[in-house]
């Protein structure tokens, strides 16, 4: 049975501002793409559907990276955000794999301010609580976007656009091709699962630390030598063997194998839900999985309190606003970084930078995380151009990779990377006169090394 339809009559959609380049996603991506071409001296418009920046790393708790930070805007911003108190020392977690050096957590409220103030002065226009519902195209080149906030329907022009939305939302709606997660048929495509982050109050962090110290099931670790460290510096990943026998016991069912504890500012954020199989462009099924994390929340909290050192007093503080999504639509690209791509085993004459994430696998069936350290690898320019459109530049999770090298691309420091390089070459594009697809690479390099990001694999220290 076909789906009932309306008709909605044509009508003309009033301009609303014109720019050099429309960032669309204010999440961990776009504020560095605005901020870095807006330095450039361009007119930037940066337009965010909630009413803040930072997306999944403020407003979803995330709160850390996934691995160091290597250089340019994303370590500036790091810096800045410690020296206002709003994130720690970098530290060195143990995996059952060897360690992982980890950009501190970051304080998700000074966050939000930081990127905002930064977006402001390199004079980017911010539009807050508005909706992107598509690009608008002439001949199979972008010519700006339609937006709806409380105002109506309207529209932004732009000579570049930046698909910064994680999704690909963008890039899908101009007619690129891509694929869902580990492609394939897509009713067989898999998908990390998705997730929700809260916090509790009221944990004795020192007795906490205390006692992880000599626990056995908590494998993957990083615990500071002295007490101000728990601030930022405390993380532990495992709790495996005692989840089961916590639900053996009391009949509460978890869906994950694994509990994730980290400390920003002295407050305990928790990693601990998953729901498998979610169509997150299924409005129902979204709603569904928002509320199977809730109830998880809930056994979670139960756990920790009756058989975790430290937990004893606390009560949930905060539940994240929004779901955490690891993994949708990956444009497929002018070249599609692959697994042995993201080990480091290529080198990129057209590399945009050296990352350094931890592999980072959420097992799509349910098992446990695969968590390591890896060597270093390189992202080359070609990932952010969809193939077929004009004038568009992805950044963040959605970029041209595979399932195996997402599992690195998608986290944190590989998102900012990717938008500080998209918004230097738009940027670059609009003084050159030229196309994204045909912008000098070389020019764009030499911005992103001022910028001091290294581009080779073999230049990242840690």
């Amino acid at each position: 049975m076909s789906k009932r339809t309306i008709h909605e009559p044509a009508r003309d959609i009033p301009v609303l501002m014109e720019a050099d380049v429309v960032v669309v996603g204010g999440g961990t991506t776009g504020p560095v793409a605005a901020i870095a071409a807006a330095r450039r001296g361009k007119k930037v418009v940066l337009i965010e559907r909630f009413g803040s920046l930072g997306g999944i790393l403020t407003l979803g708790l995330n709160t850390k990276p996934s691995g160091a930070l290597v250089g340019g805007l994303p370590l500036e911003i790091w810096n800045l955000a410690r020296s206002v108190g709003g994130a720690g020392d970098d530290y060195m977690a143990t995996t059952k794999t060897g360690g992982v050096k980890i950009a501190s957590p970051t304080d998700p409220e000074i966050m939000k301010m930081l990127l905002t103030r930064l977006c402001v002065e390199a004079g980017v226009q911010i539009l807050f609580e508005t909706f992107v519902s598509a690009p608008y195209l002439e001949d199979g080149v972008v010519k700006g976007v339609i937006t709806e906030s409380k105002s109506g329907r309207q529209f932004v022009g732009a000579t570049v656009l930046i698909d910064c939305s994680a999704d690909a939302d963008m890039a899908a709606k101009a007619g690129a091709p891509f694929v869902m997660g580990s492609g394939g048929h897509e009713s067989e495509a898999k998908m990390q699962p998705v997730s929700m982050y809260f916090i509790m109050k009221n944990v004795d962090l020192k007795r906490l630390a205390d006692w992880a110290q000599t626990c056995e099931d908590i494998p993957a670790r990083a615990i500071p030598a002295t007490v101000e460290g728990l601030d930022y510096g405390l993380w532990l990943t495992g709790f495996n063997g005692m989840l089961r026998r916590f639900q053996e016991e009391t009949g509460v069912k978890l869906q994950r194998d694994n509990i994730t504890l980290k400390t920003a500012d002295g407050q305990m954020y928790i990693n601990a839900t998953r729901v498998l199989g979610v169509d997150v462009f299924s409005p129902k099924q979204f709603t569904d999985a928002i509320l199977e994390c809730y109830r998880q929340i809930e056994g979670v909290c139960r756990f920790l309190k009756e058989r975790v050192p430290g937990f004893e007093q606390a009560r949930l503080g905060q539940v994240s606003p929004i779901l955490g999504v690891r993994e949708t639509r990956h444009i497929l690209g002018e070249y599609t970084l692959t697994g042995p791509d993201s080990r480091g085993e290529t080198h990129f004459d057209d590399s945009i930078a050296a990352d350094s994430s931890a592999l980072d696998i959420h097992d799509p069936k349910g098992g446990d995380v695969d968590f390591q350290s890896m060597p270093p690898y390189e992202i080359p320019y070609r990932t952010l151009l969809p193939r077929g459109i004009e004038q568009i530049l992805v950044a963040g999770r959605c970029i041209s990779a595979d399932h195996e090298a997402h599992a690195r691309s998608r986290n944190m420091p590989a998102c900012m990377a990717t938008g500080q390089a998209a918004g230097l070459a738009a940027a670059i594009a609009v003084e050159e006169g030229v196309a994204v697809r045909q912008v000098p690479i070389a020019k764009v390099q030499a911005a992103l090394r001022e910028l001091g990001m290294p581009l080779r694999a073999d230049e990242v220290k840690l």
